[in-house]
């Protein structure tokens, strides 16, 4: 019976413990991996024309992992359903999920989580989180609108933000067929995130 115990025990140590900084950059790996292959994908590509056939791969940012953060997350209770603004005028309805609190380089920073609403209603979406931010990188390195990263509902109170895997909207890369939520003021980030996809001009003649 103690040896039962104590194996739980341990069990549940490591179920909890950090994952190691090699299974980390294998995800952000594995994510770009994914994220190349979508845009080479004719079915799922924003690219059109020359941008489509003449991409190779996404310039990414170096893989760093103190852009990998665990944050303390406070659900938002009560919360009302709203019209999100988008790049072509239009709106869609999000619901704010909860807020982020984190420190990165040594500043404390926050970050407004949302739940698309008719996203979530599908098959395989049930737990998605969106994410949208603006930081100083933008309009130089990255694309002037911001960046967006895909979450899960977490099962606690902590959520890992890892902005090694944060990407471009389509609106990056197609401004003409797609509407792109436009980044809330509250996510604007007073820091420079040096993580995830860069800004690349062939896409943007």
């Amino acid at each position: 019976m103690r040896n039962a115990v104590t194996v739980a025990f341990f069990s549940l140590l490591m179920a909890c413990a950090p994952k190691p900084a090699h299974n980390s950059v294998q995800e952000i790996q594995e994510f770009q991996k994914e994220l190349n292959a979508e845009y080479k994908n004719p079915r799922e590509t924003p690219l059109r024309g020359t941008n489509f056939t003449d991409f190779k791969e996404h310039p990414f940012f170096p893989i760093d992992l103190q852009y990998r953060v665990t944050a303390d997350f406070r659900k938002t209770e009560n919360a009302v359903p709203f019209e999100m603004p988008t790049s072509s005028g239009k709106t869609r309805t999000y619901v704010e999920y909860g807020k982020a609190d984190f420190v990165l380089k040594g500043q404390p920073f926050t970050l407004t989580v949302y739940r698309n609403i008719a996203l979530s209603q599908k098959t395989g979406f049930e737990d998605h989180l969106f994410l949208p931010f603006r930081d100083e990188t933008n309009g130089k390195e990255t694309y002037g609108g911001g960046k967006y990263m895909d979450l899960k509902i977490p099962g606690g109170n902590k959520i890992v933000l890892d902005f090694n895997k944060s990407y471009q909207p389509y609106c990056a890369y197609n401004a003409y067929d797609y509407n792109c939520p436009i980044v809330p003021l509250e996510n604007i980030l007073k820091t420079r995130i040096e993580a995830g996809v860069k800004y690349d001009d062939i896409y943007h003649h």
